[in-house]
């Protein structure tokens, strides 16, 4: 579990998270929802130790993230898939691959193999540049080269952002079956609230900075106002 208290982080005089408690249950997934600007990416980025809060804690199994280098928090099973895929494009599938389990300590061979199983198209094109892919094999990817370490916590950034709508769907029925036949905890943070309630256990609702829902997925998607002016969800 992933227990959040009384976070608060600042870029120079704008405050990007006000006060949020949140927890990531372990073996479920947790969407972090709300408008652009409302603090979503700069959540995430926090708990993976790239931004510095100015108070609060995070705590992860028992120890304490705050303070803890980037490097130390993605050891101890915390991967991050960044808004943006963050593949590189001059690379190949494969070497993509390779860089995510660099830091880790598992056998190459065997989590290539697990990876390709898990997806297909990624072991077909794994001699083909990265820049080649379409959205969609490009977003697999980042995701591969994050459980390529076999992380217990997925951080995932807007994962839908440029996506056509059936590759969405794809993606997060992908998401949903890792996440229960694996018992992965997962952080998504999308915009497309539609999509991520549809497979999330649980939501929270960011807005400028303040958590304004925090409830099961179920309980979120029937809320009317929370739909309307959080959300955009227009029916």
């Amino acid at each position: 579990m992933i227990s959040i208290t009384g976070l608060n982080v600042n870029f120079g005089a704008v405050q990007a998270l006000r006060d949020v408690s949140m927890r990531a249950e372990t073996g479920k997934i947790t969407a972090v929802l709300g408008a652009n600007g409302a603090g979503k990416t700069t959540l995430l980025r926090t708990i993976s130790g790239l931004k510095e809060p100015s108070s609060g804690s995070i705590d992860f199994e028992g120890t304490a993230l705050v303070g803890q280098r980037p490097e130390n928090i993605a050891r101890r099973g915390i991967g991050h898939v960044p808004e943006g895929r963050g593949v590189i494009g001059e690379f190949t599938v494969e070497e993509n691959l390779r860089l995510g389990a660099m830091t880790a300590k598992v056998n190459l061979h065997e989590g290539l193999d697990e990876q390709y199983a898990r997806f297909p198209v990624l072991g077909e094109r794994r001699r083909q540049h990265a820049a080649k892919l379409s959205g969609g094999e490009r977003q697999m990817l980042a995701m591969a080269r994050a459980l390529i370490a076999r992380p217990t916590v997925l951080l995932l950034d807007e994962p839908s952002l440029g996506l056509a709508p059936l590759v969405t769907a794809q993606l997060m029925h992908l998401i949903h079956d890792l996440c229960a036949s694996s018992g992965l905890t997962v952080i998504l943070v999308e915009q497309n609230a539609s999509s991520a309630l549809r497979i999330a256990d649980n939501a929270v609702v960011l807005h400028l900075g303040n958590v304004v829902a925090n409830d099961t997925a179920t309980t979120v998607a029937a809320d009317d106002k929370l739909r309307q002016y959080y959300l955009g969800m227009v029916e």
